[in-house]
């Protein structure tokens, strides 16, 4: 059958829209575990409103420390309840979406003591989240996707030999993601180095609680300056807008999602590394709607 000329061109120009629209779509990651109140799970992926959930947190590690999670009011790793998750976390995996174990936290007691240390930690990890093998995985038999470096005490010391050793398990067999949580000064007083090695696939930074590099009351101009620094000087493909969810889920850096969509992703959703946008929490999420309101314009 012949096709018209001006059907064809019309045609073409649907297919070029398309690309363009999917070029700029992002994603939208949530942090989960820090409260009970905040639903299951299964319930947070069900929503279909996340691409990325990380599970927080695992904030007790290294420095011969016995490493221990804390997921606030959903379970309790001491009697090895947590491993009901591992159904959830299937299930989320199900659906596309990628569950990633977030460590460290704003308040925990992890330390990496040398380069040994953060390769043990490394091992640690691998076998009772990850790919490897343990009889005493908290989450159960489940695979997470990677891990997250929310680092925001300790040392910056290490944790790039950490983030070398998970990255090199990749080759056992599925990818091991990596991502980080960053303070948006920059560059990041904790994983600034770690940042360098270019092993990270997802960096969603906060630009909250930092006054210097947030946007405040209509004014994006300290913002857009952070965002081009991030974009420009860190070998990530992928980086993310990290806000809170809410008003109260931070001391400051909250952007009412009007401002969001009409101001602040136009100026920043035309770099190539653009990712989308991360949030904190699922808790506060619940209280807002925010991803609901921002979905389809991240």
């Amino acid at each position: 059958m012949e096709v018209q000329p001006n059907r064809s061109l019309a045609l073409f120009s649907i297919v070029i829209l398309v690309l363009a629209a999917s070029c700029d779509a992002g994603g939208i990651a949530i942090y989960w575990g820090q409260n009970g109140g905040e639903g299951t799970l299964a319930e947070t992926c069900a929503t279909k409103n996340y691409d990325f959930v990380n599970i927080a947190f695992l904030p007790t590690f290294g420095n011969g420390q016995q490493p221990m999670i804390d997921l606030s009011g959903h379970c309790n790793p001491n009697v090895g309840e947590c491993t009901k998750l591992s159904t959830d976390i299937k299930s989320c995996q199900a659906k596309g979406i990628k569950v990633i174990l977030s460590i460290g936290g704003g308040a925990g007691s992890y330390y990496l003591s040398s380069a040994d240390d953060a390769r043990e930690v490394a091992t640690y990890l691998w076998n009772n989240f990850l790919g490897g093998q343990s009889t005493t995985r908290p989450l159960g038999d489940a695979v997470l996707d990677g891990i997250d470096f929310d680092i925001e005490g300790g040392t910056n010391l290490y944790w790039d030999v950490l983030a070398k050793s998970l990255s090199a398990y990749s080759s056992m067999g599925k990818k091991v993601y990596l991502t980080a949580a960053p303070q948006c000064p920059f560059p990041d007083a904790w994983i600034g180095n770690a940042l360098k090695t270019g092993l990270f696939d997802y960096v969603w930074v906060q630009f909250y609680n930092n006054p210097p590099c947030q946007y405040s009351s209509s004014d994006i101009n300290n913002l857009e300056a952070a965002w081009e620094q991030w974009t420009a000087d860190i070998p990530a493909t992928n980086i993310f807008l990290g806000l809170p969810a809410a008003p109260a889920a931070a001391g400051s850096g909250f952007i009412p999602a009007n401002d969001l969509i009409s101001q602040v992703l136009p100026s920043i959703k035309n770099s190539t590394k653009y990712g989308g946008v991360m949030l904190w929490s699922k808790y506060y999420d619940d209280q807002t709607n925010y991803s609901s309101s921002i979905k389809s314009d991240v």
